[in-house]
């Protein structure tokens, strides 16, 4: 028997408690590339986890806790950024096997609809990788709001979501002798979100 406790393992990976400097974060931000993880993970060969993540993008987000209806989102990923520590993978990923980077230079995504149910953000929109779109949820939990040593209001989210790569054509893969394939079709996406408010809004 251990000397810990799944208690105190869980416990040990906590992070400090977040904070919560305004009351309303509704606004307009746009997110802080520096400090904003787009991230990916796959199943390698039925064994082990692959990650990665996108390291130029931009986005923009408008929140209204009163009408969450009316917030929205839009997010564009260079496709070329992608960054799984390993160049020779990256460099397939980039290829007609998955992105094809020099016809389908951008990943965007477009929010539809935004639903709020006061401890979930639910943000539906049009996910267009490789030239197709298709329409995805994904959850966002608030992580906390803060003013930082720059002046800047600032706000965090975590999310992800779990998708079919081969409904937007990324369709690459090998069989596996014992069973299985190469790479998994299913891909979970991860967003750790920190978006600095606009100065007009940030009075």
């Amino acid at each position: 028997m251990g000397i810990f406790s799944k208690k105190d393992a869980a416990a040990e990976t906590e992070f400090d408690t977040p904070t919560a400097a305004i009351e309303d974060i509704s606004g307009d931000y746009t997110l802080d590339v520096a400090h904003t993880r787009l991230g990916f993970s796959a199943r390698h060969a039925m064994v082990t986890t692959v990650r990665g993540s996108f390291k130029e993008f931009e986005g923009t987000a408008t929140i209204d806790t009163a009408e969450p209806s009316k917030s929205k989102v839009s997010l564009t990923i260079k496709a070329a950024s992608v960054d799984t520590g390993n160049a020779d993978r990256d460099g397939h990923l980039l290829s007609g096997d998955f992105f094809e980077n020099e016809a389908h230079p951008n990943i965007t995504f477009e929010s539809t609809a935004v639903e709020f149910d006061g401890e979930t953000w639910n943000i539906t929109g049009d996910l267009t990788i490789k030239g197709t779109t298709k329409s995805v949820t994904v959850p966002f939990e608030q992580t906390g709001s803060a003013k930082d040593p720059f002046g800047n209001t600032r706000v965090g989210f975590e999310g992800a979501v779990a998708i079919n790569r081969t409904d937007w054509g990324l369709s690459f893969n090998a069989a596996l002798e014992t069973g299985g394939v190469l790479v998994s079709e299913k891909i979970k996406l991860e967003f750790d979100i920190s978006a600095i408010k606009n100065t007009e809004d940030a009075a």
